[in-house]
């Protein structure tokens, strides 16, 4: 055969020497990200340290490699510091040097809160760059999975019937002691009766803990209904007295108080809660994440989580967790998930116009509908549902609410599908907020870095 081809020594390539500088170009992202953790001030991660102790790793060195995981899909503390042998650019975060992942693992952990204070930072560093202008917010929501198995779970049903099969169990093998002990009876052989006794006992209190926080979560739940069949109420007897008729349609039912059957409480992580699946029709351990981003950076500016299945309450805490230090939007598109008269009216109160959906969009609309005429504009007198839907039919409504599916969507799509971030390493929602903080920081530097390219920045 004829033809040549190149072929590699590959004992000459492991020696050979490589130049950092040479691999990674001038606008990579690692470079980026230790540039803006140099703009930071990390005074009091520096001042939670003891006075003396052994050599710590640098807060610098170990926010970067976690900033740069998170932002290019690596969560795993033991997968960081693998990378400081393996990959380029982690090794260039480290510094060549190589923490273990307990040292990361646990540096995470210890400064959560700091972290959020360091989402603000660097904001503020957007801000100041002028890549971030606040203008108006889209805000949307997912379930992210729980680090909890649906298998460590039980019932309030099932719970009820546990409590009596172990105190029923308990009484068998104190009596069977007693029995022992007047020498009526032998103890089967193998059987520590103090051993048997305590494992019942402490899954008898671990039960009595998972009632109790059900039993307050069914009373959190009955207080939300309530208000809602209230607002129902309300509604209709609006209607009626405005229709001088009775409305059509059954009467909202008043709901019930007190746990249901199936009601779930993880042992695992009892923080989260059984949610729907967005991917297929399962249910399963979950988190309820939001996000506001601005419509014209795609910059996340805030975000919550909590485990309310259901999105209809976390419009106001997601508005209210914006830092002031970045001023007000002006506006806030939403989806109808979160379509309430109270939200409309925290919103305003909030000096935030509202726009949202009161019903689902079609998928595919036609051109009379994007050419339609404005409408009249509602009496004043009109409900709630009746003047959003003129002000989402407005040009300036149209405008805004076409924005949400094109920016806060592809946000956690790409969170989801490219960043790979689809379940917690942290147990509890304390500390499930802190990494999802993390999570939006550091989307929020692969988004700047994309920005500050396309400005002409680096």
């Amino acid at each position: 055969m004829s033809r040549k081809f190149r072929t590699a020594n590959y004992e000459e390539t492991l020696n050979q020497t490589i130049r950092l500088g040479d691999a990674l170009p001038p606008d990579h992202l690692a470079r980026f990200v230790v540039e803006i953790v140099a703009q930071l001030d990390l005074g009091r991660i520096y001042g939670k340290y003891a006075p003396v102790g052994g050599e710590a790793f640098a807060p610098e060195i170990l926010l970067g490699l976690l900033f740069y995981g998170y932002a290019t899909g690596v969560f795993s503390s033991r997968k960081i510091e693998k990378a400081t042998y393996e990959s380029i650019p982690f090794r260039f975060m480290a510094g060549g040097l190589h923490p273990d992942h307990d040292t990361i693992a646990n540096f995470r952990k210890t400064f959560l809160a700091e972290i959020q204070e360091l989402f603000v930072q660097i904001l503020l560093v957007a801000q100041a760059a002028g890549v971030l202008k606040l203008g108006n917010l889209s805000l949307d929501g997912s379930k992210i999975h729980a680090d909890a198995s649906k298998s460590h779970a039980v019932s309030y049903g099932r719970l009820v019937e546990l409590e009596v099969e172990l105190k029923r169990e308990v009484q068998e093998l104190l009596s069977l002691g007693e029995q022992a002990d007047q020498g009526e009876v032998a103890l089967p052989e193998g059987l520590v009766l103090e051993d048997e006794l305590n494992l019942r006992q402490e899954r008898l209190v671990n039960l009595a803990q998972a009632r109790k926080v059900l039993e307050e979560r069914a009373s959190e739940r009955y207080a939300a209904e309530k208000a809602e069949y209230e607002a129902k109420l309300k509604e209709r007897s609006k209607k009626a007295r405005k229709r001088h008729h009775k409305p059509k349609g059954r009467p909202p039912q008043p709901p019930e108080p007190g746990p249901r059957d199936k009601d779930q409480y993880n042992f695992t992580d009892p923080d989260s809660r059984i949610m729907k699946n967005s991917t297929n029709d399962g249910f399963d351990q979950h988190y309820n994440v939001q996000v506001a981003a601005d419509q014209e950076s795609m910059l996340i500016v805030a975000h919550v989580i909590s485990n309310h299945p259901n999105d209809k309450q976390e419009a106001l805490p997601t508005l209210k967790a914006m830092p002031a230090e970045i001023g007000r939007p002006a506006a806030v598109a939403m989806d109808n998930g979160y379509f309430s008269e109270a939200n409309i009216q925290d919103c305003e109160q909030l000096g935030v116009e509202p726009y949202i959906a009161t019903g689902r969009e079609p998928h595919h609309l036609d051109w009379h509908t994007f050419f339609q005429q404005e409408p009249e504009p509602p009496a004043d007198e009109a409900s709630p549902i009746v003047k959003m839907a003129y002000k989402l039919h407005t040009e300036i409504g149209k405008a805004i609410y076409r924005l949400r599916k094109c920016t806060v969507e592809p946000i956690i799509g790409i969170i989801k599908e490219i960043l790979g971030f689809r379940q917690f390493s942290l147990r509890g929602l304390g500390a499930a907020a802190g990494e999802w903080c993390l999570v939006c920081l550091a989307f929020n530097l692969k988004r700047m870095h994309s920005l500050y390219l396309d400005q002409g920045l680096l």
